[in-house]
């Protein structure tokens, strides 16, 4: 039997984690191995779960906790906390409904080295300081489904476990591995030990179209993205040993960042593994 706990009034302390500390405060940086993040909706929860993220705490509707969260809950000690309330109480819960009425506060994972996330990788992606957390997710989504073995980002971009991150990515961020660069030293020289070629993704003259033979031909690939707007910055694009552009129309020059992982992931990762 779990530990089921009725909430019925909206400032309890129990929902501070849930409903009042900021993601900041759910980062902890002064407190590291005690840092949270919030999965929101069953299926994210699920794959935190598969990856192996450890539960502190449930949220959802009363009715769901004999319903579909049943086979979640069966799976952990009957000591974590579950807590329930009407969904009255729940929908003062900011975006709340988009969360299928289940919530899980869960441990942040340690992050892999970066040798260990690009061992028997062929294809990975490097995002330089995305900042939006709806493009990381979405970035991320695309990861899983292109073909893209690991993501790799700096530290001045979005936090992937941020939850609008997490909740775009439908959990996908738990199923790619990722880990941040060390910005101090470089790590283009870091992918190049590594036996990977850098690709950056920007406008330039001398840029080759996505399709091109010698980019297809790589066997180990690193796909570099740049933040929203002013995309790579021009010190990273000399360093890359490819610059790439996806060839447009209607004198379109180029796409939002999300939209372009998945164009280039497409075309340099899964089209790769079928040739």
């Amino acid at each position: 039997m779990a530990n089921i706990i009725e909430i019925k009034d909206f400032s309890a302390p129990e929902l501070d984690i849930y409903a009042r500390l900021t993601e900041n405060q759910l980062v902890n940086r002064k407190d590291p191995k005690n840092a949270m993040f919030i999965a929101e909706s069953p299926l994210v929860i699920e794959r935190a779960l598969d990856a192996g993220c450890h539960p502190l705490s449930f949220l959802m509707e009363t009715r769901h906790a004999d319903g579909k969260a049943k086979d979640i809950l069966s799976r952990y000690r009957k000591d974590i906390p579950v807590y329930t309330a009407e969904l009255e109480v729940l929908t003062q819960l900011t975006g709340f409904h988009l969360t299928r009425g289940m919530l899980c506060a869960m441990l942040r994972p340690p992050l892999p080295s970066l040798e260990d996330i690009c061992v028997g990788a062929s294809r990975i992606a490097v995002l330089e300081n995305v900042m939006n957390p709806t493009n990381i997710g979405a970035i991320f989504r695309s990861a899983a489904a292109l073909g893209i073995d690991a993501v790799l980002l700096t530290s001045n971009g979005s936090d992937p476990l941020y939850r609008r991150a997490v909740r775009v990515s439908m959990g996908t961020v738990f199923q790619v591995p990722w880990t941040y660069l060390d910005c101090e030293s470089s790590w283009q020289d870091a992918l190049h030990a590594l036996g990977f070629k850098t690709a950056a993704m920007a406008l330039r003259d001398d840029s080759l179209p996505i399709y091109d033979a010698a980019l297809m031909g790589e066997e180990k690939l690193a796909i570099v993205l740049g933040t929203e707007g002013d995309g790579l910055a021009s010190g990273t694009i000399d360093d890359c040993d490819y610059t790439v552009r996806i060839p447009m129309s209607h004198g379109v020059d180029s796409l939002n960042v999300a939209a372009a992982s998945a164009v280039a992931f497409y075309q340099l990762a899964l089209m790769h593994r079928k040739d």
